[in-house]
């Protein structure tokens, strides 16, 4: 019996896609993600997940979808002032409210949850919270960053489970198209804390940290992603005031031509 990933490299590459305004990640897509798909982007810290997270969001409320941002384990306002160096970033698209930003504490304290562990009601009660949120708000594209941070107290792999699927379910019936900013240690032989999300989401993107000549590159490699035919190869990612910049790996030296 072929596999999901099987399954999902012969897809017909006629699904409406979300395009990321990362021209680099779009091109490995073949156009950009599937809508409506929730995707897993994992890696050590410094890798620029939440950069490339943020652009993904800029270039949709710049296209006319409405955006948002859970942050979870950062306050939003320290996070704009720190990691928005975009030439392109229009504040007015936060007046507008097409970009929107929301602590999970506020999620949290207005859902009346002090307690460090979460029950499986409470679960319940976080993805109705986030539906409702993505209803009012018309979103069309999220973020939660991190998603690792909501697991760590969850505590147990059934919380977490029964989490992934229901936000994901909850997303993608809406046709809002998601990234779960995951956190793993440089050594990790998987690409999730608990090993749980990545079996559940529709594609993981993998973000690392390559010393290669003396220089610390970062790297971005689509290791699945249902709904679309793509390139597994890795490459170098480049943060610049223009947006990321991604360029093929090459074996014998850091990069190549652009993508």
């Amino acid at each position: 019996m072929a596999s999901d990933d099987d399954k999902s490299a012969t897809i017909p590459l006629d699904r409406e896609r979300c395009v990321t305004g990362i021209e680099g990640l779009d091109n490995i897509l073949n156009g950009g993600i599937p809508r409506g798909n929730t995707i897993l982007f994992t890696g050590s810290c410094g890798t620029g997940k939440t950069t490339l997270s943020l652009e993904f969001l800029v270039h949709g409320a710049l296209a006319g979808e409405n955006c948002l941002f859970i942050s979870v384990t950062e306050a939003s306002d320290k996070l704009m002032k720190n990691v928005i160096p975009y030439d392109f970033f229009d504040e007015s698209l936060i007046k507008k409210g097409t970009l929107v930003f929301v602590d999970m504490t506020v999620i949290y304290e207005r859902l009346g949850m002090t307690e460090m562990e979460l029950s499986l009601e409470d679960v319940d009660a976080i993805v109705k919270a986030i539906g409702n949120l993505v209803d009012e708000l018309k979103i069309k594209r999220l973020v939660l960053d991190s998603v690792t941070s909501v697991c760590y107290r969850l505590k147990t792999e059934e919380k977490i489970r029964e989490f992934i699927l229901k936000i994901g379910k909850t997303l993608s019936d809406r046709g809002c198209t998601s990234m779960l900013i995951s956190e793993i240690s440089p050594s990790a032989d998987r690409y999730s804390l608990y090993g749980v999300e990545e079996a559940i989401a529709d594609g993981i993107v993998l973000m690392g940290n390559l010393e290669r000549r003396g220089d610390l590159l970062r790297t971005l490699q689509v290791v699945k992603m249902r709904g679309t035919n793509h390139s597994r190869a890795k490459y170098v990612l480049d943060l610049t005031p223009a947006g990321i910049l991604l360029v093929p790996l090459l074996k014998g030296g850091s990069g190549g031509g652009t993508t």
